[in-house]
């Protein structure tokens, strides 16, 4: 006789086995219709996700999922790509589905297929699905020996999906699910019926080779969206028509900022004005390594084979890193700083009076990224890091960890960002060192936030080869989130590489080595930049800060003296002198997103005034140039 605690304690006693299903019955016939899943725990610790058709034996504990829960937005959307791959086998038979993971914001399901997928079958596919949805057909699972499994998807003319259960060990059964006439390989769970998914649209039509190798069949990925409420995919909807007229790759044309061609894959070229966005970027941060202690050094971009061996780099990242020989020598450009800093460190005798030693670099790096993964200036080959390292003692960790935190959170508000998530990324399954070294790594961390009184999430296995991080997630003006600075503890490449220094005792110790970036890619933090903003920067990073207007020639004179004027105090101003109606040069320069047009005419040129307009559209009417000043030096200083 199973009895189950819920959630608030109460108990509910049963005479025989019970279903998840049969539970929240019991509860309620609303909570019975709304139920997707069950959380099942059985006192062992280990919380099991289960379908509402499971049968609970003993006693146990039980949260009953539903869509207001996260695990039910995950478990719509995972039924949602098995609804679209229903869909698919309905309308186009001869298709092979293949695989249909959960992505943040929804789903996608791979295809093979003899000819392209068009739009019009894409729609085709999105209303056949909304017809099985209202069929409310029962989703069951069954199970089956493997060998039988990948039989009876062989026979089915299903080789993908053979392949994949192929490769699962022997002895294990595999998992299935049925809705209608299609079943598919999964280990759920799933929703109880196909009704439960009322609010999903696909997206878009990729390409993506079977196993992610460029060897094998390029298959076609259709990309879906669902969400548990209408109004939830309208939000989705209206962000991702703000995410496209916000594309840095089409403001960064529109703007005059920079460009990319064919013969510099994942290469930058910079405009004048995207490369005054980049001078103020890297000069803030300069003043932020001087702030906070740290000696601005400059490395090769070229080091032997036999550093990057000693590094673990040449094991662990060399498909990654570009490479080049020269007099029989194998060299490599450098992927990341770390290295060339513990040589300058190495090049001297140190001592534990000189810790924490701390390095900053704006340090040019280049990485051999797939071509499919690059993406305008966000996703690149060549990159520039706000990159430091800091070389330091055990005990001195925390104190660093809680430096590092106060400074990057100030970086990121002067910048516009203040909704920051910070989380702990925890040790890979590929990596070095042994586990009580990481075990001291990882703590490190969380004493440091702990200190700085913030709260975090763990992620584990999601640590680079060498040391567990905390990651910094800031969320832009649209909800979307964008990790860019990092704080990386390392036990282990400052003893690889040699580096010592001498301890109270006159003995010879190995520091441990931070690994610290705030904004870190300049590039791709500059596109975020350009996307939160959606190119109207704000006054102390807007390429062109203003631009002076005359209404007639007589007023020349007088607009280039505000120009110069404005250029003298460090304002980058433009003089707009043509013989262009106003109303032209004004539709113009806005469609640039200036902070401000500065117009005169000759009634502002007799009384030494200018008349203002903000970016928004707003007259703040004739100014005197003193008050100007004042007003733009504030706005530069406040970085608003």
């Amino acid at each position: 006789m199973p009895n189950i605690q819920l959630p608030d304690g109460s108990v509910k006693s049963f005479a025989a086995p019970v279903t998840v299903a049969d539970v929240a019955a019991a509860i309620g016939a609303g909570l019975a219709r709304a139920a997707l899943a069950g959380k099942v725990d059985f006192g062992n610790g280990d919380c099991q996700l289960v379908d509402t058709s499971f049968s609970i034996d003993r006693d146990a504990k039980l949260s009953i999922v539903t869509a207001k829960d996260a695990e039910g937005l995950d478990l719509i959307r995972h039924s949602a790509a098995h609804l679209l791959a229903y869909a698919v086998k309905d309308l186009f038979p001869d298709a092979q589905v293949t695989i249909g993971p959960v992505i943040e914001d929804g789903f996608y399901y791979d295809f093979s297929y003899k000819r392209p997928f068009t739009p019009e079958d894409i729609a085709a596919i999105e209303a056949r699905m909304v017809e099985l949805a209202k069929k409310d057909e029962p989703v069951v699972r069954s199970v089956m020996p493997r060998d039988d499994a990948v039989k009876f998807f062989k026979d089915m003319g299903e080789h993908y999906k053979a392949e994949i259960i192929a490769s699962i060990p022997t002895n294990e059964d595999i998992s299935l699910y049925r809705e209608g006439s299609f079943i598919d390989l999964c280990r759920g769970p799933h929703v109880p019926s196909t009704g439960h998914l009322k609010v999903f649209k696909l997206m878009k039509l990729a390409g993506a080779y079977w196993r992610g190798d460029s060897k094998n069949e390029m298959l076609q990925r259709i990309y879906g969206t669902a969400w548990s409420k209408k109004e939830d995919l309208d939000a989705y909807l209206h962000r991702i028509e703000e995410a496209e007229k916000r594309d840095h790759r089409k403001l960064g044309r529109q703007l005059d900022l920079f460009h990319l061609q064919d013969e510099a894959p994942g290469m930058v070229f910079w405009h004048p004005k995207g490369w005054s966005i980049w001078q103020e970027v890297e000069q803030y941060m300069r003043q932020v390594y001087k702030d906070s202690g740290y000696l601005e050094v400059r490395c090769p971009m070229i080091l032997d084979r036999t550093l990057w061996e000693k590094s673990g780099h040449w094991e662990n990242y060399k498909d990654n890193m570009f490479t080049t020989e020269s007099e029989k020598r194998d060299f490599a450009i450098k992927p990341m700083n770390c290295p060339g800093h513990v040589q300058i460190f190495n090049s001297d005798l140190r001592s534990y009076r000189d810790l924490p030693l701390r390095y900053g670099e704006f340090g040019a790096c280049h990485r051999n990224e797939p071509s499919g993964a690059l993406h305008g200036i966000m996703r690149v080959r060549g990159f520039t890091q706000d990159d430091g390292h800091v070389f330091c003692t055990e005990a001195q960790i925390q104190p660093e960890v809680v430096a590092f935190h106060s400074q990057a959170l100030k970086v990121y508000e002067d910048f516009g960002f203040k909704d920051i998530a910070i989380k702990i990324a925890l040790r890979p399954e590929h990596r070095i060192g042994s586990d009580d070294a990481w075990e001291l790594a990882e703590n490190a961390l969380r004493n440091g936030l702990r200190a700085c009184g913030t709260e975090w999430e763990e992620l584990p296995g999601e640590g680079a080869f060498y040391g567990p991080k905390v990651e910094y997630h800031m969320k832009d003006s649209i909800g979307r989130s964008w990790q860019c600075g990092t704080m990386q503890v390392d036990f282990f490449m400052p003893g690889r590489l040699g580096a010592e220094y001498v301890d109270e005792d006159n003995g010879r110790k190995t520091p441990v080595m931070l690994h610290r970036a705030i904004v870190g890619s300049l590039e791709r933090f500059i596109g975020i930049l350009i996307e939160n903003h959606a190119g109207a920067m704000p006054l102390w990073l807007a390429p062109t800060q203003a631009v002076v207007m005359s209404i007639t020639d007589r007023q020349a004179r007088y607009a280039e003296e505000i120009q110069q004027l404005l250029k003298k105090r460090g304002f980058r101003v433009h003089a707009d002198l043509r013989n262009e109606k106003i109303t032209y040069k004004i539709r113009e320069h806005s469609l640039q997103k200036l902070p401000y047009q500065l117009i005169v005419g000759d009634k502002e040129a007799q009384a030494q005034t200018v008349a203002v307009r903000t970016r928004s559209g707003e007259d703040l009417g004739a100014m005197p140039l003193d008050a100007l000043l004042a007003r733009f030096e504030e706005e530069r200083a406040a970085r608003r």
